[in-house]
């Protein structure tokens, strides 16, 4: 595509790779006369704004030389220095050597005419600075003549050799190697291409056509091999391209021959070792692909000569053309049309003519418009191409490919790229603690597991949590919360022997009187009621049987009108009801208790509820729950500041089938209004009933963004718990929420992205039926391959859809979509499918390697790489490869059953024996078919370390681009 054009009859140079923006000078050339025959030589400079969607270029500068110019060339000398441009040197057609200042020139400052030199005899037509000595140019001219000038000191030029060693001749090219900065060569018409060692001042070698046919017009330089080179002849007679390499010089190595009539100029891509431009008298420009040796991009034929073309240093797509009518235009080798810049101009032209009114539509001819489409080129370029890529694969591998350190010059051919797999590891520490885990889960001795985290722990709320989570493995547990809460039978046994022995020392005897006798009695009642709590401690006994009174003397019954009578007459009556009212409103609370106790179980609660609702205390609430057994309102109603207290009562008195719900509640309460500290504390209460998907979810409260460590916490706890509650109820009674399963599959993730696929699986629910869990499980059999062989191949967890078309008739398939149709349509040729065994066009990378916590440390990976194929061909699949899709045998009712060495359990028909395995350092080029690849490429055994490279494969697709937008 044209991208520019300016019309000067001019030689041209471009503005060094490292100058931005990228300028374009053209000098006035003396081989052309414009219409004015004017003799007067004109430098000039401009921007190249491709920004700019005209083809006009950016006037920057210009200057009036005094001669005109066969070569032009621009250097990056002085690029260091403030406001630096680099420099021009041009060569005259008079033997001048002029250098200018490119700074000086854009601001028509000072002079910018540096010097000038006329050494040489006849006219200056190569020239070339140095590419690692900026400071050092090549000038060829006449005669043989060939100075090396050190624009440091311009007075003395070096001379290589002397012209007595040759004949005299012109010097065309002249040209500094790219790789060895004292290697000069230049071209003469006689056909050969002299080679100086300028460190010997000598010829080292020259090159010639032994056909005598050549008449070298340009050499150029391969950008990356040393000693290869190129010549171009401009004989009409022999118009070739001849690749040499010094090494080998009796004969060329390659030989393009696409141009009809002689070469008059190439230059060899800086970005593109394989890109050659050349032009030539058949008013053509071809770019040729050395590696391939055939044309890859061609412009139309030109209506002259283009006596010289090259590559944009800064933009490597872009190169410019100067031809004999006076033109020099700009064009881009990704190709395009030239519609959009013909559009542009047509309408830029009916705005001038239309006055006012729209003109009819262009219709351009058919020939015109196929002409002025330009193919892109037909292989991606190497500065399109990814230099290196990079992708995590599932397990914590990382992938990664780049250019090889070797110099592409020792690089083999055809070039077999490296992709690298490593094991990246981020959380060490967590694959620690998961170690450890994993390791007590298995050996069972999770008693000392607990342990070890109640000592490691520093904080005080998760020292108590494992606490609680090590009594769930004990037995006797509900005793053992009980002394964590801090509430210990034996401390309150001791402090009620105390209490009560303090109170016979200090109190009267038991026969003084009589009043005082009734006051004992209700305090032997008082005692009876907490009998339960202190029956087995001798103090209490002693207390009662001195309340037992000794020689009693005979009682009487009274019969007065007062309290007592009634009671006695009451009594003598039966009349319990009445009597134990007549207690209560007289508050003689004991009596009426102990009278209602013989008046049978409803009389007894009554008076129970009156006297709890006349007797209020600090324990009344205390008494009536302990009496009632209600602890569903207990746990409802009590203060969340003694959730302790009520967690006591619960493992004191509640029973085991309604012990888990009433801790749930109590939970539950503390997380809706006990803030966040209670909320903490809640999993207690779900650590006590076993309530494994509660304390998940108390968990994800307080842990809203979860980091792996706090995860790894979690499961820590799940899995403790988990076994507490296996070893109480098995392994069938214990099943996960939703909760649970998903912190369990998150957990698996982390585990897997770190590498342990095994551990990772040991973790996910066999049983489960969600599909993140089945489909986790499913990946993570099949990325471990041999690692599992001894376990049963997980359930497909996506549903199996047939690609393709069906086998129906059109009737058929038009009563389906609900219509009859009421003509004969002509039926669809059908389409191939994609994903068949047959023709699928995607090869599996198979890994296999035990997981990274089993005994073994070696892993294997298997590469079997397909060459480029095309969709017509079968693809031959390997012995224990799967496609990527597949339809099941036992799906169509066949069953096979094949040795399957890659660990995939699965009845797939696949004939032949499993690859041979032959050394690793045979390496055959990518032409080979897949079952010659995979017998080419064993897997090997690495040893896996952690973040660094585990394994190279070779192949050819790394080199893979991505063009620009």
């Amino acid at each position: 595509m044209k991208l520019k054009e300016l019309e000067r009859p001019a030689v041209q140079a471009w503005s060094p790779a490292s100058h931005y923006p990228v300028y374009l000078a053209t000098g006035t050339s003396a081989q052309q006369l414009d219409a004015s025959f004017s003799t007067n030589g004109t430098l000039e400079i401009f921007e190249v704004d491709f920004r700019d969607p005209s083809l006009d270029l950016k006037h920057k500068g210009v200057l009036s030389a005094s001669s005109r110019f066969y070569k032009l060339i621009w250097g990056s000398f002085g690029d260091g220095l403030s406001e630096g441009s680099g420099v021009i040197a041009g060569g005259g057609d008079d033997g001048m050597l002029t250098l200018y200042n490119v700074t000086h020139i854009l601001s028509s400052g000072k002079e910018p005419v540096i010097a000038q030199r006329q050494k040489h005899t006849g006219a200056v037509r190569a020239l070339d600075f140095n590419p690692f000595q900026g400071n050092l140019l090549a000038s060829g001219a006449s005669d043989s003549e060939i100075f090396i000038w050190d624009l440091n000191n311009l007075n003395v030029p070096m001379t290589p050799g002397s012209k007595s060693q040759q004949p005299p001749e012109d010097i065309k090219a002249l040209a500094w190697n790219r790789q060895v900065q004292h290697i000069l060569s230049s071209a003469h018409p006689s056909g050969k291409a002299v080679v100086w060692d300028l460190r010997k001042n000598e010829p080292v070698i020259k090159v010639s056509d032994r056909s005598n046919r050549m008449h070298s017009s340009s050499l150029a330089w391969h950008p990356d091999i040393a000693t290869q080179l190129v010549l171009c002849s401009e004989d009409d007679r022999f118009p070739v391209i001849q690749l040499w390499d010094l090494r080998f010089a009796s004969s060329p190595l390659k030989v393009l021959e696409s141009h009809s009539r002689g070469i008059l100029a190439v230059s060899w891509s800086q970005a593109d070792a394989e890109l050659l431009l050349s032009s030539a008298k058949d008013n053509q420009i071809l770019c040729w692909n050395l590696g391939s040796n055939e044309v890859v991009y061609k412009l139309p034929i030109q209506s002259s000569w283009c006596f010289d073309v090259q590559w944009c240093p800064r933009d490597p797509p872009v190169f410019s053309a100067a031809s004999f009518d006076g033109w020099i235009s700009l064009y881009s080798v990704m190709g395009r049309s030239w519609e959009v810049q013909q559009m542009k101009q047509a309408d830029k032209i009916s705005s001038s003519f239309s006055k006012g009114q729209p003109l009819p539509p262009l219709h351009v001819p058919e020939q015109v418009a196929q002409a002025s489409l330009i193919p892109p080129l037909k292989k991606p370029p190497k500065w399109m191409r990814r230099p290196a890529g990079v992708s995590f694969a599932f397990g914590g591998k990382l992938v990664t490919f780049g250019l090889p350190s070797t110099p592409a010059h020792q690089v083999p051919q055809p070039c077999l790229r490296l992709v690298f797999i490593s094991q990246v590891i981020t959380e060490s520490e967590f694959l620690r603690r998961s170690t450890e885990l994993r390791e007590a889960l298995g050996s069972g001795n999770l008693l000392n597991y607990c342990q070890n985290k109640i000592e490691q722990t520093p904080l005080q709320s998760e020292k108590m949590l494992w606490q609680f989570l090590k009594v769930t493995l004990e037995e006797d547990s509900r005793m053992k919360f009980l002394k964590l809460l801090g509430y210990s039978k034996d401390e309150l046994q001791k402090k009620m022997a105390a209490c009560l022995k303090s109170d016979l020392r200090l109190g009267e005897s038991p026969q003084s009187k009589g009043d005082d006798l009734h006051s004992n009695r209700q305090q032997a009642f008082c005692s009876q009621t907490s009998k339960h709590i202190t029956e087995e401690a001798s103090a209490s006994s002693s207390f009662f049987d001195e309340l037992v009174p000794q020689n009693m003397a005979p009682w009487e019954i009274p019969i007065t009108e007062d309290t007592d009578g009634l009671l006695s007459q009451a009594l003598l009556l039966g009349e319990l009801r009445p009597a134990v009212e007549l207690c209560l409103k007289e508050e003689r609370f004991a009596d009426a208790i102990i009278l209602a106790q013989a008046g049978g179980a409803d009389l007894l609660k009554q008076t129970q509820e009156c006297y709890w609702a006349k007797k209020k205390t600090r324990i009344s609430s205390l008494l009536a729950c302990v009496v009632q057994k209600n602890w569903e309102d207990m746990v409802c109603a009590c203060s969340l500041q003694n959730w302790k207290e009520a967690l006591a009562l619960l493992l004191t008195y509640s029973g085991p089938e309604k012990f888990p719900e009433l801790c749930d509640m109590l939970g539950t309460r503390m997380e809706q209004e006990g803030g966040r500290a209670l909320t903490s504390e809640a999993r207690l209460c779900y650590v006590c009933s076993g309530s494994v998907e509660q304390l998940v979810e108390c968990w994800a409260k307080c842990h809203r963004a979860s980091s792996p460590l706090a995860l790894q916490d979690l499961m820590e706890k799940v899995m403790v718990l988990n076994k507490s509650l296996e070893l109480l109820q098995g392994s069938d009674g214990v099943s996960s929420g939703p909760a649970t399963t998903y912190r369990v599959t998150q957990y698996a993730n982390l585990l897997a992205a770190q590498g342990s696929l095994a551990t990772a699986m040991s973790y996910l629910p066999s049983v489960c039926t969600q599909p993140p869990v089945q489909q986790l499980r499913d990946r993570l059999f099949h990325a471990q391959g041999s690692g599992v062989l001894g376990e049963q191949c997980p359930p497909f967890p996506f549903p199996r859809v047939v690609v393709g078309p069906t086998p129906h008739s059109k009737e058929t398939s038009s009563y389906r979509l609900g219509f009859r149709s009421s003509h004969q349509v002509p039926a669809p040729s059908p389409r191939p499918r994609i994903f068949t065994p047959q023709s699928s066009l995607v090869t599996p990378l198979i890994p296999s390697h035990p997981g990274p916590y089993q005994s073994s440390q070696t892993q294997t990976i298997r590469d079997y790489r397909a060459p480029e194929l095309q969709a017509a061909q079968p693809l031959p699949l390997a012995s224990g490869v799967r496609p990527a899709l597949f339809e099941s045998p036992l799906l169509r009712g066949q069953k096979a059953q094949v040795p399957n060495p890659m660990g995939f359990p699965e009845t797939w028909p696949l004939p032949g024996a499993p690859p041979p395995m032959v050394p690793p350092d045979v390496i055959q080029p990518a032409s080979t078919s897949l079952a010659e690849t995979t017998r080419l490429f064993p897997s090997l055994p690495v040893r896996l370390p952690v973040t660094r490279d585990i394994y190279a494969l070779s192949t050819d697709y790394c080199s893979s681009y991505e063009p620009h937008p």
